[in-house]
């Protein structure tokens, strides 16, 4: 990480939000752009433009409809960005070990999924 990205980092203080246990946002509201480093750090993953294309759409697909996506529909958007290739669910376990539920929707700031079997 470079100094910029360590100084953005250290500027956001997510103590400071209202989150649960797992550390979700408790209103989608309270989220912006600049957390998604600092919630990216938490979680140990480090973000490469892979991650915050799937992060921003999660994030856009909520703006509009005010749910979170399934992961079909993120493979669908993946597939349209970056073809059949990466439109996988092993890319997307790749992208977000712990699951797309568990992580993308953290990052994008969602409260946690009512069934974090999205992923299946």
């Amino acid at each position: 990480m470079n100094d910029m990205n360590a100084t953005r980092v250290s500027c956001v203080d997510l103590d400071a939000l209202d989150r649960d246990e797992e550390g979700f946002l408790l209103d989608p509201g309270d989220w912006h752009p600049d957390l998604v480093e600092a919630l990216a750090d938490e979680a140990g993953i480090a973000l490469t433009d892979e991650h915050r294309a799937v992060v921003t759409f999660v994030r856009e697909y909520f703006e509009e409809r005010q749910v979170v996506p399934e992961a079909r529909a993120v493979l669908r958007y993946m597939k349209s960005v970056w073809g059949d290739q990466r439109a996988t669910r092993r890319y997307l376990y790749r992208l977000f070990p712990h699951g797309y539920g568990q992580q993308a929707c953290k990052l994008a700031g969602m409260c946690k999924p009512r069934k974090l079997m999205l992923d299946v």
